[in-house]
This record gives C-alpha cells, structure tokens and sequence, in this order.
C-alpha cells in the first residue's frame, strides 16, 4: 500500500456505517486494512488522524526465539574450556593479521545455510572481499578484508554468538 492508498483508508475512517459512544463512525474495513498493513510491513503500529480523529492499530510480537541463545548456555564446561584455549593461542596471533568482530552478534561463515563459506583457511584474498557475515538486530552485517593476503586461520564456527573485539580470521 502506497501513501495514497493509507491516505483515502483514513478519509474511509470516518466514513464508516457504525457510530461510535461520541456520534462518531469508524470504518471497521478500514481497520482491518490497516491491521493487514502491519503484517505486510512487520511494523508493530499504525496511527492515523484525519478529520480531527486519530485512530491507532498496533499489535504485540511475542520474542522470537532461535534455540541458538539457549542451547549456547547448556553447555557451559565446553564453553568454559575454549576461552581458556583462545587465550594461549592468542598472543601466537599478529594483531596486525587479526581480523576483529566490529560488533556483537552472530557469525555466519557462508552467505546462507548450505552455501559454502566465504573462505577458508589457504585461500588467497583481496582487500574488500567479503569474509563472513555478522548478524546483528537481526541486519545481515559483510565483513570485509582489511588487506589482501592468504586466510590461515578461522578463529570462529558458523552460527556462533560473537564479542565485540573477538578475533574472527587471521590474515597473513
């Protein structure tokens, strides 16, 4: 639906054969047109005013959940021993070749499930080439090599919850 098309729904909103407590008609197709708009677009809320009456349609989401979230804290003595791991290997690593997570969220290594990943270790790669892919609020973030060179190291598994600052690839 296009701004003409909201605009003549909210002429219709006064138009209707119902009256309301105050003498007022409400267009209850023009309601159910507005409650349609919300899902098309997936906002959560729609206002309306003309004639001097306001008229509001919103809906609540219940959270979506991706099992991702609960399933990571299950197994908290795995997760326990790879930090401990991470943090020997880290001073092996040139900062300069490290390729750090921007932003907290979630890696994914390939541009969809199924696909094969972006990279992988031995491949040669040019500055600006999409590495993997940070999801978060739920926008799909590319990134890219800092510098050409060859991948030798993956520092992160796919679909895994990732910190600001942690180190994703290794660059030489």
């Amino acid at each position: 639906m296009n701004m003409k098309g909201v605009k003549q729904l909210g002429e219709r909103l006064t138009s209707g054969s119902k009256p309301k407590s105050n003498g007022t008609h409400v267009d209850s197709s023009a309601i159910r047109e507005l409650a349609e708009l919300l899902e098309e677009t997936g906002l959560t809320e729609i206002e309306i005013e003309q004639g001097g009456q306001r008229l509001r349609v919103s809906r609540q989401t219940a959270p979506v959940y991706h099992g991702a979230a609960p399933m990571a804290a299950a197994p908290a003595p795995a997760a326990a021993a790879t930090p401990a791991t991470a943090v020997s290997e880290a001073p092996k690593r040139d900062p300069a070749n490290t390729v750090n997570s921007p932003m907290v969220g979630t890696v994914y290594v390939s541009p969809e499930p199924g696909k094969p990943a972006f990279v992988k270790v031995g491949d040669s790669v040019k500055e600006g080439a999409t590495l993997l892919i940070v999801e978060a609020m739920k926008t799909m973030n590319p990134i890219l090599a800092p510098k050409s060179g060859t991948v030798t190291e993956i520092c992160v598994k796919d679909a895994q919850p990732i910190e600001f600052g942690q180190a994703l690839l290794v660059i030489s």
